[in-house]
């Protein structure tokens, strides 16, 4: 099954068998006061350079945020998704959780756009996902409902389901509705990695539809969380998944995906590993990461 998001000028495909897609999650005042406070008075050169740096690190995708507390939230994220489809041609994951600030999106957006996202709550269900019809998108669906976010797989399976089914009904094709498992924070939640990996391989197999999830949850409150990210990653491109919302400046995590994608046969004569290889082997070669050799000295007897 293939999910296609598009720019003006790019095409991004979402699938098994396909590379897996990076979404650049960077553009996101939660937790970036000084991002949200530019962005609310109207200053986008951070977002112009946060969407630069992040499509020339690899990212395929860009998410685009603007939840910022007191602010005229449709009119900034309408601005922010023009601003960065300005100066990248990368597709773009609208993502509110205010139904007029999706709708002032896609207004804005030029192209089919992934929109993050919609919950299993049948007013949610209701609201969104007539949107996502009437503009032709995509979107993505977490699996958590009125009752909250279940522990138990079967529960969050359910409303995987209802999910798109409920997306069929209203016209969405099943390829493009993507489904976020939820992955929680394993430090807080035993066994959430191994439930995760469970769910996408069900979703995949019985529903046949694309998944995702906010890869860096999963280690949230521990230590050294790019390493754990990047494990992480490379086991759910092993069982399935296809795209992600994640920070492509973390060289570990990259690192891992691209490997991953090797690995699995989804890129092809290893090409993109290669040329990440090479252009970190010329970035080291600037200065930066190598250690000039020091030449040998007569006296030394070397």
């Amino acid at each position: 099954m293939k999910t296609i998001i598009t720019s003006p000028t790019k095409e991004v495909v979402i699938g098994t068998g396909h590379p897996f897609v990076i979404i650049g999650e960077r553009i996101n005042p939660t937790g970036r006061k000084l991002l949200g406070k530019e962005m609310a008075a109207g200053n986008f050169d951070r977002v112009r350079q946060d969407a630069i740096a992040q499509v020339q690190a690899g990212a395929h995708m860009l998410d685009v945020n603007a939840g910022i507390p007191m602010a005229d939230e449709p009119a900034v994220l309408a601005e922010a998704i023009r601003v960065v489809q300005s100066v990248v041609d990368a597709p773009i994951a609208i993502d509110s959780s205010i139904v007029a600030a999706l709708a002032s999106g896609l207004e804005a957006y030029e192209g089919k756009a992934l929109v993050n996202s919609v919950t299993g709550e049948t007013e949610r269900l209701e609201s969104v996902l007539p949107l996502v019809a009437e503009h032709g998108a995509a979107v993505i669906g977490i699996a958590n409902d009125e009752t909250g976010i279940s522990h138990d797989p079967n529960v969050r399976f359910a409303v995987a389901q209802r999910i798109v089914e409920r997306a069929e009904s209203y016209g969405i094709p099943r390829e493009d509705v993507i489904i976020d498992p939820l992955a929680m924070p394993v430090g807080a939640v035993h066994g959430a990695g191994a439930t995760f990996i469970e769910l996408v391989r069900r979703i995949r197999s019985e529903l046949g539809v694309n998944t995702t999830c906010g890869a860096s949850n999963i280690s949230f409150g521990l230590p050294g969380r790019p390493s754990l990210n990047a494990a992480f990653l490379s086991m759910i491109i092993g069982a399935g998944m296809t795209c992600a919302i994640t920070n492509p400046l973390e060289e570990e995590m990259m690192k891992a995906i691209l490997g991953a994608d090797a690995l699995m046969g989804h890129d092809e004569n290893c090409q993109a590993w290669i040329a990440h290889h090479k252009k970190q082997t010329a970035s080291n070669g600037n200065g930066r990461g190598r250690r000039a050799r020091r030449p040998r000295s007569a006296s030394s007897g070397q």
